[in-house]
């Protein structure tokens, strides 16, 4: 670790309060951090780490930040907005937690590096050209990227652009929020070798936010634990995982470690089932090239039982999200055979349209990666929750339909005036929650879960699990867990689907794969989960 004469950030009694709110967001914090430094801020969903990286840049308009945030001996909170600007970028880098509300949708990822590289470093031309191609080679993408758009990425290549992005105004202090939330274990684990490597040859100084436990431990010098507000212990790394002090972060240090499953009845009957599910992308490289066609899944097969759980597993682009969208008839593109079982009757989900395929889904629901850009921003929480209640139940009367939107929110452990607010003014876990509570209202028998406690901390992420297991013990609701967190799986899931370049390569019972991996792919992914 660098010595700490060498403090590139200086953050003294820092406290964040936003109109309205009865306490503050962020209550006297105070840390540093050296030049080449990696300085972990690990808490639960809510508890102020989020608030404290955005404080250090001023990025929210409505915060009323006091204390002291020195960067090189500058302090941010006294800066204009003229110095702000001179800041924000080429000083101090942001990686963003929701990579999908980040990006512009209608700028390609070539517009969006060039016009950092341009705002920061004056590039342009071939000279920006080269820069781009070598700063997505840094992250793991190759120069085919430039031409597409947000929307044409994954998860997990929207959150390496973003970083790239970054890294163009070669800043002397990146804050990460999140930076690793939808990339599967191995990259996860390339990202942050990358950063920290970064960190220790340029003098960088990184600031992580994370709930990935493993991750914090292995690349972080010092960690910081938040809770309500307050950094209730802080660390060397070593000692804070050997010998955690603060009750609160023995908790999320435990957490990992749970196994939710309840076995599944002998005489389960078949909810679901697909065969030869196949998709194709027709994918753009450029005006002069060519289009190119793109596997993103093939010939896949597979079976869900009532009560159970199969969790869908590997690399980032690997087909994950998009076998999730084929079940719900939400890709174009897909093909083969969906039959969805209910009772003695089959509904063959290719073959509905209409008010036919309405009326299927509304045992089939999905709570999707992103819970920012799934929510919207211009209705109420009461309102995105009972949606559903409007399209499948319109008899309801007003009164019964708020009933049932509180007695959801308080299913996945949140409270009544939670209805009345907008999605803007919770934490990324929260949203997540609300996401949940929206997918569970109409009691779906089904339930796709893309990447369901990707924005959550451990503790409140087992938390969110342990209802879902409960849930579906009581309702006998089956899942489709599409997850990059093998912990995850280990906790909820019966059995587990490996893919790889939208092929399966390896499925069966999650203890036997877990113990026994049998494809090289496999055992990699499990190897670099680093599972307690």
């Amino acid at each position: 670790m660098p010595h700490a004469a060498t403090h590139l950030l200086d953050v003294h009694a820092l406290s964040v309060n936003y109109p309205g709110a009865s306490a503050p967001a962020v209550d006297a914090v105070g840390f540093t951090l050296a030049a080449g430094e990696t300085l972990a801020i690990v808490g639960g969903s809510g508890s102020g780490k989020s608030v404290t990286a955005r404080a250090l840049m001023r990025l929210d308009p409505d915060a009323r930040c006091s204390g002291r945030v020195l960067f090189a001996g500058d302090d941010v909170l006294a800066m204009s907005r003229r110095q702000l600007r001179g800041l924000r970028g080429a000083g101090i880098g942001m990686v963003f937690q929701e990579p999908l509300s980040a990006l512009n949708p209608v700028m390609s990822v070539a517009a969006q590096l060039g016009e950092a590289l341009a705002l920061h470093r004056g590039l342009g031309g071939r000279a920006a050209q080269a820069e781009m191609a070598a700063l997505l080679q840094r992250v793991g993408l190759d120069e085919t990227m430039l031409a597409r758009f947000p929307h044409q990425l994954s998860g997990g290549q929207r959150q390496r652009v973003l970083i790239a992005i970054a890294l163009a105004g070669t800043p002397r202090l990146l804050v990460a929020d999140e930076p690793t939330t939808a990339l599967d274990a191995h990259l996860r684990r390339q990202v942050l070798a990358l950063l920290k490597s970064l960190a220790t040859e340029s003098g960088m100084g990184l600031l992580l936010i994370s709930h990935d436990l493993p991750l914090v431990r292995d690349f972080a010098d010092r960690v910081a634990v938040m809770h309500e507000g307050r950094i209730v212990e802080m660390a060397e790394t070593e000692r804070l995982f050997a010998a955690p002090a603060h009750p609160y972060t023995k908790a999320l240090l435990a957490a990992r470690s749970v196994r939710l499953a309840r076995p599944i009845a002998d005489d389960a009957r078949p909810l679901l089932r697909a065969t030869g599910l196949h998709c194709r992308y027709r994918r753009s490289r450029g005006w002069l090239r060519r289009p190119e066609h793109v596997d993103a899944l093939s010939s896949v097969d597979f079976s869900l039982a009532r009560g159970e759980t199969l969790g869908v597993v590997g690399a980032s682009g690997s087909g994950k999200t998009t076998l999730g969208l084929a079940l719900l008839r939400l890709v174009r593109e897909a093909r083969g055979s969906i039959a969805f079982h209910l009772g003695d009757d089959v509904l063959p989900l290719d073959a509905l349209s209409g008010s036919a395929l309405r009326r299927a889904r509304r045992h089939l629901q999905v709570v999707l990666q992103d819970p920012f850009a799934s929510l919207s921003p211009r209705l109420t929480v009461g309102e995105i929750v009972g949606e559903g209640l409007k399209v499948h139940q319109p008899d309801l009367d007003p009164l019964e339909r708020r009933r049932q939107v509180i007695a959801a929110l308080a299913e996945v452990g949140l409270t009544a005036d939670v209805a009345d607010r907008y999605p803007h003014a919770f934490s990324g876990g929260q949203r997540q929650r609300i996401a949940i509570a929206r997918a569970l209202i109409v009691s779906p028998d089904v339930l796709v879960l893309d990447e369901p406690t990707s924005a959550l901390d451990a503790h409140i992420a087992v938390q969110v699990l342990t209802l879902l297991a409960e849930l579906q013990h009581r309702r006998g609701i089956g899942y489709v867990l599409i997850t990059h967190d093998l912990a995850v799986v280990r906790a909820l899931a019966h059995r587990v689907m490996v893919l790889h370049a939208g092929e399966v390569v390896e499925q069966g019972a999650v203890d036997a794969v877990f113990a026994a991996p049998s494809n090289p792919y496999t055992r990699s992914l499990i190897s670099a989960a680093a599972l307690p």
